[in-house]
């Protein structure tokens, strides 16, 4: 395997499940026309939200960075009995990826994005990606839960075949986070391999993405939190934008 796909086999097995089913309930509140409607999911990963959404009724692309997850994600719906098509592609250029009624970015990836800038740039390639009147659905850190959750924070996971350390540290940027990764993956021989990783994230307040989404050229958004239909609060951890073209 590679470390990728060894990464990914690990982000399975132990990301909470139900997430994935806050998400599609969230985007089937606010995607109300369903039946064949073209939908691109950005930064996909292995394909677990992809395919929920495909058996919700949508058409269905995937698209990630990551060829290794995209790989896992095709087996995926392979094995589902479902066709999905999956694109290698940066969300930053989706020139090339055809036009969409809805257009979703899940699990805070827009965070990934290294300044404003890029999330800026981001929102105008989906706006020019989607057909009139169509919606983009994403989610991103709070302020809170940069500055407050995520500082000092430290999670272990032990299992019979792998274990974990997450921790996370305050960044020079506002607003901005370092998780450093570690994994301990049991081979066959029954040896363990270490892998590290380092996540840099970075969040924005509200007006910022406002201003962002505004400029992209999207008329209007409304702003959710926590994956219910409620205005955000000062502690609420995760913000979702919903956007029409």
């Amino acid at each position: 395997m590679t470390t990728y796909e060894t990464f990914a086999r690990v982000y399975d097995s132990i990301m909470d499940d139900t997430l994935y089913d806050k998400w599609t309930n969230f985007s089937l509140r606010h995607l109300t026309r369903r039946d064949n409607a073209k939908l691109l999911e950005l930064a996909c990963g292995t394909g677990i939200q992809s395919i929920r959404f495909k058996e919700a009724g949508f058409d269905v692309t995937g698209l990630d960075l990551s060829q290794e997850m995209l790989d896992l994600a095709q087996k995926r719906a392979q094995a589902a009995g479902l066709e999905i098509p999956f694109i290698q592609g940066n969300m930053l250029d989706l020139s090339q990826v055809g036009k969409f009624d809805f257009v979703t970015c899940y699990s805070d990836s827009i965070c990934y994005m290294q300044d404003e800038v890029e999330v800026g740039d981001v929102f105008k390639e989906v706006y020019q990606s989607l057909n009139e009147d169509g919606i983009f659905i994403f989610d991103v850190h709070s302020t809170y839960q940069v500055e407050q959750v995520f500082s000092g924070y430290s999670y272990h996971e032990n299992a019979e075949d792998f274990a974990m350390v997450w921790d996370s540290y305050q960044d020079e940027a506002p607003y901005s986070v370092v998780h450093e990764l570690t994994f301990f993956i049991k081979n066959e021989d029954g040896r363990f391999t270490r892998y590290d990783e380092v996540h840099e994230e970075r969040t924005y307040d509200i007006l910022t993405y406002d201003i962002l989404l505004e400029q992209a050229g999207f008329k209007s958004f409304k702003l959710y939190a926590d994956f219910e239909d409620k205005a955000p609060t000062d502690t609420s951890k995760r913000w979702f934008f919903v956007a029409q073209k």
